[in-house]
Protein backbone atom coordinates (compact mmCIF):
# COMPACT_ATOMS: atom_id res chain seq x y z
CA UNK A 1 0.00 0.00 0.00
CA UNK A 2 2.80 2.34 0.90
CA UNK A 3 4.52 1.70 -2.46
CA UNK A 4 1.31 2.38 -4.38
CA UNK A 5 0.81 5.65 -2.52
CA UNK A 6 4.43 6.67 -3.22
CA UNK A 7 4.08 5.92 -6.96
CA UNK A 8 0.82 7.87 -7.21
CA UNK A 9 2.35 10.84 -5.38
CA UNK A 10 5.39 10.78 -7.68
CA UNK A 11 3.20 10.67 -10.82
CA UNK A 12 1.01 13.51 -9.54
CA UNK A 13 4.08 15.69 -8.91
CA UNK A 14 5.65 14.83 -12.26
CA UNK A 15 2.50 15.59 -14.24
CA UNK A 16 1.72 18.81 -12.39
CA UNK A 17 5.27 20.07 -12.90
CA UNK A 18 4.82 20.15 -16.70
CA UNK A 19 1.39 21.77 -16.68
CA UNK A 20 2.65 25.30 -16.02
CA UNK A 21 4.81 25.33 -19.19
CA UNK A 22 3.31 27.19 -22.15
CA UNK A 23 3.82 26.11 -25.78
CA UNK A 24 6.32 28.07 -27.84
CA UNK A 25 5.01 30.97 -29.90
CA UNK A 26 4.64 30.54 -33.66
CA UNK A 27 7.12 32.48 -35.80
CA UNK A 28 5.87 35.56 -37.66
CA UNK A 29 4.94 35.29 -41.34
CA UNK A 30 7.78 35.57 -43.83
CA UNK A 31 8.13 38.96 -45.43
CA UNK A 32 9.90 40.13 -48.55
CA UNK A 33 13.00 42.29 -48.43
CA UNK A 34 10.97 45.50 -48.71
CA UNK A 35 8.99 44.54 -45.61
CA UNK A 36 5.76 43.86 -47.51
CA UNK A 37 4.05 40.46 -47.27
CA UNK A 38 5.57 37.83 -49.60
CA UNK A 39 2.18 37.23 -51.26
CA UNK A 40 -0.38 39.81 -52.30
CA UNK A 41 -2.86 40.51 -49.53
CA UNK A 42 -5.89 41.10 -51.73
CA UNK A 43 -6.67 38.39 -54.26
CA UNK A 44 -10.40 38.47 -54.97
CA UNK A 45 -12.29 35.36 -53.88
CA UNK A 46 -13.58 34.71 -57.39
CA UNK A 47 -10.14 35.02 -59.07
CA UNK A 48 -8.85 31.94 -60.89
CA UNK A 49 -5.39 31.04 -59.55
CA UNK A 50 -2.99 28.39 -60.85
CA UNK A 51 0.76 27.67 -60.97
CA UNK A 52 3.22 27.34 -63.83
CA UNK A 53 4.28 23.68 -63.86
CA UNK A 54 6.46 23.65 -67.02
CA UNK A 55 7.99 26.27 -69.32
CA UNK A 56 9.13 25.83 -72.92
CA UNK A 57 10.93 29.08 -73.74
CA UNK A 58 11.82 28.09 -77.32
CA UNK A 59 8.22 27.30 -78.29
CA UNK A 60 6.87 30.06 -75.97
CA UNK A 61 4.29 27.99 -74.10
CA UNK A 62 3.69 26.98 -70.48
CA UNK A 63 1.79 24.22 -68.72
CA UNK A 64 -0.44 25.55 -65.96
CA UNK A 65 -1.66 23.53 -62.99
CA UNK A 66 -4.97 24.43 -61.31
CA UNK A 67 -6.64 23.09 -58.16
CA UNK A 68 -9.36 20.46 -58.52
CA UNK A 69 -12.66 21.92 -59.70
CA UNK A 70 -11.11 25.18 -60.95
CA UNK A 71 -9.90 25.30 -64.55
CA UNK A 72 -9.23 28.09 -67.03
CA UNK A 73 -11.38 28.21 -70.17
CA UNK A 74 -9.95 28.04 -73.68
CA UNK A 75 -8.84 31.42 -75.09
CA UNK A 76 -8.89 32.95 -71.59
CA UNK A 77 -6.10 35.46 -70.89
CA UNK A 78 -4.21 35.03 -67.61
CA UNK A 79 -1.49 37.11 -65.99
CA UNK A 80 1.70 35.66 -64.52
CA UNK A 81 3.01 36.93 -61.18
CA UNK A 82 6.29 36.21 -59.44
CA UNK A 83 6.48 37.22 -55.76
CA UNK A 84 3.52 39.55 -56.31
CA UNK A 85 4.99 41.34 -59.36
CA UNK A 86 3.42 40.90 -62.81
CA UNK A 87 5.98 39.29 -65.14
CA UNK A 88 3.96 38.04 -68.11
CA UNK A 89 0.71 37.24 -69.86
CA UNK A 90 -0.54 33.96 -71.32
CA UNK A 91 -3.54 32.85 -73.36
CA UNK A 92 -4.99 29.42 -72.60
CA UNK A 93 -5.00 27.22 -75.71
CA UNK A 94 -5.22 23.64 -74.49
CA UNK A 95 -5.06 20.69 -74.53
CA UNK A 96 -6.12 19.88 -70.98
CA UNK A 97 -5.09 16.76 -69.08
CA UNK A 98 -6.38 16.41 -65.54
CA UNK A 99 -5.50 19.56 -63.58
CA UNK A 100 -3.02 20.75 -66.25
CA UNK A 101 -3.64 22.89 -69.33
CA UNK A 102 -1.36 24.46 -71.96
CA UNK A 103 -1.17 28.22 -72.54
CA UNK A 104 0.78 30.31 -75.07
CA UNK A 105 3.15 32.94 -73.67
CA UNK A 106 1.86 36.22 -75.15
CA UNK A 107 4.07 38.73 -73.33
CA UNK A 108 6.82 38.81 -70.74
CA UNK A 109 8.47 35.74 -69.28
CA UNK A 110 7.61 32.69 -67.20
CA UNK A 111 9.37 30.47 -64.69
CA UNK A 112 8.24 27.30 -62.95
CA UNK A 113 6.32 28.26 -59.80
CA UNK A 114 4.96 31.57 -61.14
CA UNK A 115 1.34 32.25 -60.22
CA UNK A 116 -1.22 32.49 -63.05
CA UNK A 117 -4.24 34.67 -62.18
CA UNK A 118 -7.31 35.88 -64.04
CA UNK A 119 -7.20 39.30 -62.34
Amino acid sequence: MRILLSVMLFLALALSGCSWMKPAKKPAKAQSRAGAPATPAAIPGNALVGKVALVNGAARFVVLNFPLGKMAAAEQPLYLYRRGVKVGEVKVTGPQRGENIVADLVAGEAEIGDEARSQ
